[in-house]
């Protein structure tokens, strides 16, 4: 797409901004979002800003069909300055074009997304929400539109931009979460899409959620998909455990996501000279850590979170408790130092920041 003109339109019903102390998660939307679409032999094009409302497709479109979609999450934040910061969105959107090779659909301009991503959030600056915490949910999506009953990739897209006002994912502190281990469904396997950010591999874990949590547990520890003995992910989130002083994280093999936040802790632990590496780790291995005294900390790490303290492992019978129950002293030190750099109050020594220009023009 070689012009990068964003065409807008802006609403004439500008809807009323949500009480920010009362702000759920993906609820509330903005009043405007980004729109392109994609058909061959044109490609990318009509890259707009429009306002919120529903999509009219037909019902053929294959997205209803064969799911055929990707997406991706990340955040923008408003400093004590009243300046809008995004954390690390290039990785996002490179992310996003991993995915979009995996379920064969055309790669986007990344600085054309970015672009739209920030000149959304400068025509809708005043949802961004000011108190500690909160933030502004940015959710980039790709849908599948040809009206086609075929089991074939589609000719037609729509990337979408939409945008969400949303609370402090703490309301009321830090605290570590009980943790099934899921040992009869399975999220992905290698080779299939577990590395890709596309709904279908979501849709496949609400199952095993949706019986932990009848039994009293936040979320599940996904095992690998062949051997059923592997680590891979917890709920939707990367995860990491602390054992004798080294932090382990499984390595991405194909079937793991890789999380922008995850590379974030990585490069922390690193600069912070703590020992950590990228590994495949058994379960068998960890309680047998824990049995010795030796896992120290366990915490997910993703988007919505940060980072989330686990207190307690259910496996085989056993219940592992970690640190007591209580947040480690690094799990809450990757929290602060991260939030910190996201919301400009400490240093951005990594490069990490993505100031937004507040007062910039689109073609109105």
């Amino acid at each position: 797409m070689e012009d990068q003109t964003i065409r807008v339109e802006l609403t004439d019903n500008k809807k009323e901004k949500p009480n920010e102390n009362q702000l759920e998660f993906g609820r509330i939307f903005t009043d405007h979002m980004f729109i392109m679409d994609y058909a061959e032999p044109i490609g990318w094009h009509d890259a707009r800003i429009v306002p919120y409302q529903p999509l009219v497709i037909e019902p053929s479109s294959m997205i209803f069909h064969y799911g055929q979609s990707v997406f991706e999450g990340l955040k923008g934040y408003r400093t004590e300055t009243g300046e809008i910061q995004l954390f690390r969105p290039e990785k996002n959107l490179q992310r996003l074009n991993l995915s979009n090779d995996r379920l064969v659909i055309p790669q986007v301009d990344e600085d054309l997304v970015l672009k739209g991503i920030k000149e959304l959030l400068a025509l809708d600056k005043d949802w961004v929400p000011h108190e500690e915490g909160t933030s502004i949910y940015i959710r980039p999506f790709i849908i599948s539109t040809e009206p086609y009953l075929g089991v074939a990739p589609s000719k037609h897209f729509k990337l979408i931009v939409i945008m969400s006002p949303v609370g402090s994912y703490y309301k009321e502190g830090l605290n570590p979460v009980k943790i099934a281990v899921e040992d009869q469904y399975v999220r992905a396997v290698k080779g299939g899409t577990g590395e890709a950010k596309t709904g279908g591999n979501y849709a496949a874990s609400l199952k095993a959620q949706e019986i932990v949590e009848k039994e009293g547990y936040s979320q599940v520890l996904w095992l690998d998909g062949m051997e059923r003995k592997y680590i891979e992910e917890v709920g939707a989130m990367n995860v990491f455990f602390k054992i004798n002083g080294e932090v382990i994280t499984p390595q991405l093999n194909g079937s793991i996501l890789a999380g922008i936040t995850r590379d974030s802790v990585l490069q922390l632990l690193k600069y912070w000279n703590i020992p950590v590496s990228e590994r495949r780790v058994s379960m068998q291995e960890l309680y047998e850590a824990h049995q010795s005294g030796q896992l120290e900390e366990a915490f997910g790490s993703g988007t919505a979170a940060v980072i989330s303290p686990i207190g307690e492992l259910r496996w085989n019978g056993e219940h592992l408790v970690i640190n007591n129950g209580e947040i480690g002293e690094l799990s809450q030190k990757l929290y602060d130092t991260i939030t910190s750099i996201q919301y400009g109050k400490s240093e951005d020594s990594f490069d990490w920041i993505e100031k937004v220009n507040l007062k910039s023009k689109v073609n109105l």
